[in-house]
Formats: C-alpha cells, sequence, structure tokens
C-alpha cells in the first residue's frame, strides 16, 4: 500500500509540473531546400570563390582575359554586330523586368496571388545588394579602359566585375523557371533562360564591354540567387500577408459595401399531372447509382430513374390505343374477365 501511495504521489507531482510549463509549439516550419539544390548551391559557391581568387593572384584566367581582347571579335565577325547590340538588350535591368513583371503580374492577377511579383522584387534586390557590392568591392575596369596590359585592374576603381548584364539574364529569365507550375514547362524555361544568359554573355564579351572571368562569375552569382530564393520564401508569405491585411483595412476605410451572403434558392417542387394543386407531390424514391449513370457527365443535374421506373404517357393526339398492349383482329370482342357466382 505504501508503495502505490508513493507511486501516486510522483505522478501527481509530474503531472502538475507539466501543467505548469507553458505549451511548446509542436513543429516549426523551417525552410529546407532538398539535398540536390544543397548540393548546386555550395558547388557553385565554390566555383564563384574560385574565380575570385584566380583574378586576385593574376593567374592563367587573367592571361585568357587579354587573349580574348586582343583577338577583337567583334573586328573578325563584324556582320553580326548589329544583331548583338540588340541581343544584349535581354540582359538589361529596365527591359527585362518590365517585360517579366508584365507575365508575372497576369499570373499573379489569374491566380489572385502576389507570389510571383514579390519573388521577383526579391530576386531583383538580391541581386542588386550581392552583385553591387562585389562590383564596387572589387573595382576592376573593363577591357576599354585597362591600363597596364597582364594586370588583372583590380581596386582601380571600376565596376565590371562580375557582368551586371550576365547576371541579370541569369535570374531575371530563370525566375520564369523557378515559378513555372509543371515540370515540363520548368525544363524548358531552363533550358531556355540557360541559352538566353549564355548568348548574353558571351555577347558581352564580343563587344568587349566585359572580360571573359566577369561573365563566368556573372552566371555564378545569378545561379547562387536563384538557388537561394527557397530560404526567402518564408519572408515572401509574410509580406504577402502584410499586403492583403493593407489592402482590407485600406477597403475598410473607405467605408466600401461588405458583398451580401448569397442567399439559398428554394427548389421548385414539381406536382405529377392530374394531381391537386394543395396536395404536394411525393419525394422521388433513391435509386442506386450505376456504372453507366456515373459516367454521363452531360445529364442534367439531380435524381434520375431508369426506364422501366417512369410512368408511360401517351402523347396528345397519338393514335395508339392507351391501354392495348396489342391490336385484335377486326370482328373479335376481347376476352371478358370470370366471375364466380
Amino acid at each position: 500500500m505504501r508503495t502505490e501511495r508513493n507511486l501516486t504521489r510522483r505522478l501527481d507531482r509530474v503531472f502538475a509540473r507539466l501543467d505548469r510549463e507553458p505549451e511548446r509549439p509542436a513543429h516549426i516550419d523551417v525552410p529546407r531546400m532538398s539535398r540536390h539544390r544543397v548540393v548546386l548551391f555550395t558547388a557553385t559557391l565554390a566555383f564563384y570563390l574560385a574565380i575570385v581568387w584566380a583574378v586576385v593572384i593574376t593567374s592563367w584566367l587573367v592571361r585568357l582575359d587579354w587573349q580574348v581582347m586582343f583577338f577583337r571579335p567583334y573586328q573578325q565577325w563584324p556582320q553580326i554586330h548589329a544583331f548583338l547590340d540588340y541581343y544584349v538588350v535581354l540582359g538589361q535591368r529596365g527591359p527585362t523586368a518590365v517585360m517579366v513583371a508584365a507575365w508575372l503580374g497576369w499570373r499573379s492577377w489569374r491566380q489572385h496571388t502576389l507570389r510571383p511579383l514579390l519573388t521577383l522584387a526579391a530576386s531583383l534586390l538580391l541581386l542588386n545588394i550581392t552583385v553591387g557590392a562585389a562590383k564596387y568591392g572589387m573595382g576592376r575596369l573593363g577591357p576599354h579602359y585597362a591600363t597596364v596590359i597582364g594586370s588583372n585592374e583590380m581596386m582601380r576603381g571600376g565596376d565590371i566585375f562580375p557582368s551586371g548584364h550576365t547576371a541579370n539574364a541569369v535570374v531575371t529569365w530563370g525566375i520564369l523557371a523557378y515559378l513555372a507550375s509543371t515540370p515540363r514547362a520548368r525544363r524548358w524555361l531552363s533550358a531556355l533562360s540557360a541559352v538566353t544568359s549564355l548568348g548574353v554573355g558571351m555577347t558581352t564579351v564580343y563587344l568587349g564591354t566585359h572580360w571573359l572571368s566577369d561573365v563566368l562569375l556573372g552566371w555564378a552569382a545569378g545561379l547562387l540567387i536563384l538557388l537561394a530564393l527557397p530560404w526567402f520564401e518564408p519572408l515572401i508569405a509574410k509580406a504577402e500577408d502584410a499586403l492583403f491585411d493593407l489592402r482590407d483595412r485600406w477597403r475598410a476605410r473607405r467605408g466600401r459595401p461588405v458583398p451580401e451572403p448569397v442567399v439559398p434558392v428554394t427548389p421548385v417542387v414539381l406536382r405529377p399531372r392530374g394531381a391537386p394543386a394543395e396536395q404536394p407531390a411525393p419525394a422521388p424514391e433513391p435509386v442506386a447509382s450505376t456504372r453507366a449513370s456515373r459516367g454521363l457527365v452531360h445529364l442534367a443535374p439531380g435524381p434520375h430513374t431508369t426506364r422501366s421506373e417512369r410512368t408511360p404517357v401517351t402523347p396528345v393526339g397519338s393514335r395508339r390505343p392507351p391501354h392495348t398492349d396489342h391490336r385484335l383482329p377486326r370482328g373479335t370482342q376481347p376476352a371478358r374477365p370470370l366471375t364466380g357466382g
């Protein structure tokens, strides 16, 4: 008995302690990325740092930059110069942002959500912060303003490293693939954005406005932003909720009428032909649904009866006898029922 009492007291103490402790959330929604995306992000970040280090120490990559610059592609193939002058616009911030924002704005209106536009705004904000900081932090001069042959032209007040055209092309066109609704559309848009950003980067090298290493770093910078976007999805969702709440408060202050609730319509009960007006028609018996009736989606909604359960109705003016199933020969009388008596 003493052992049972002690056990009961201990259990009471444990339950009382649990009641005093604050309730903790069972699950905290922490944004997580897939393992494949994490591996790609790590590899791209390592490639980014390797390009920066190769340029800082004036390695073989800087010598390759000078060789491409002395090659002068715009003089080797002048017949495509006019076309590439227009093609490079696909990497400029203003025109591409307007085109992509128009498409995503239409999607936001159709889907009644602000996520596409907010995702684009978040990606462009990250692009301006990261690429802009790298440009002004390393201060590299472009090929047209280079001063010393063979040098990396770092820390000289330039803003060319990494390539902003290339990074902007990767982010702006890649956001369409990121927001694609189907896997097939995502594959096609990913391939299209990769080809577009590749062409924009090589066009800047052709025109002589960027070193080859600038383009390589621009590709890596844009891809890092696209791979990091899932980490910012909770902030995008909070921003969307805040904007919708602000819209609702603004509408309430303007005193817009609240839409009235929909009044349910009472169905009209049809009475059979010949029934008195005061007597309501009996409710039809439920009929078990068959596979054939489920497949006919073109039928009107409501309970349907089979052909054998329907009341035969003789059309007005029909020449067919209403109560006889077979015609009798001429001159014969129908058989009378036999009665006892």
